[in-house]
């Protein structure tokens, strides 16, 4: 090979080298501005590319729940419209029928109040478009709280409006009993558990975001759905069921 020709394919190879070298650090250069446009690095850009998992109902806030919510955090409890990660998902606009508790004769959850003092309050407005769907029973703090009736914990759940929960659900498992804002559960109570009416499962509190000088018990009820998820199913209001 003559030295020209030597020449030649040596000035070829540092052009291509070259215009590879401008195009790798082009590309570069253009993934870096997408990235930092929707403000991530170069890293997170291509992570964000991935399809996001499906989120447990029984994580975040609430939840909730669950679950998460489907709507802002709840004022008071985590029964309604808005409980996949923190309560009960409210399914129908208006509460369901108290069919089927009516011969139950449920327990007060709270000893020492009169049923007849009682007021519905499950209209009540609490933030926006959403409703308490519950009934408040104040107490002093530590005050005994009781399973309404036979039936087995479903769920011992911690969230940010309802505090320390649970859900009980009946002997049929057609309903579920939601206790929140305690102060702390019953010695020993677990998932799973076996709880007969009149049971001590919890004491009054104000975890989560009740008022701290206002101890009190938040009672909910809902019918639950075919698929008996703890998060899920039509609030009943309280007042009809044990008054």
């Amino acid at each position: 090979m003559t030295n020209r020709r030597r020449s030649e394919r040596m000035h070829d190879l540092r052009t291509f080298a070259a215009g590879a070298g401008c195009g790798l650090f082009a590309g570069i250069v253009l993934v870096w501005v997408i990235g930092s446009q929707y403000g991530n690095p170069v890293g997170s850009f291509f992570q964000n590319l991935r399809a996001p998992a499906h989120a447990d109902p029984s994580a975040g806030d609430d939840a909730g729940g669950a679950v998460l919510e489907n709507a802002p955090e709840p004022v008071e409890g985590t029964t309604g419209s808005v409980r996949a990660t923190e309560g009960a998902a409210r399914i129908g606009p208006s509460p369901s029928s108290a069919a089927g508790l009516e011969d139950r004769d449920l327990l007060m959850p709270v000893e020492g109040i009169d049923a007849a003092q009682l007021t519905s309050q499950f209209g009540q407005p609490r933030g926006g478009s959403r409703r308490h769907e519950a009934i408040d029973l104040l107490a002093p703090r530590n005050a005994p709280v009781r399973a309404v009736e036979n039936g087995t914990i479903a769920r011992l759940f911690h969230s940010k409006a309802g505090g320390i929960t649970i859900y009980q659900f009946d002997p049929t498992e057609q309903f579920c009993y939601y206790y929140a804002h305690l102060e702390r559960y019953a010695p020993g109570l677990k998932e799973g558990d076996r709880v007969r009416r009149g049971q001590v499962i919890g004491y009054v509190g104000t975890s989560g975001n009740a008022p701290k000088d206002t101890p009190h018990l938040h009672f909910a009820i809902f019918r639950l759905t075919a698929e008996k998820r703890w998060w899920e199913g039509t609030p009943i209001d309280p007042y009809d069921v044990l008054r």
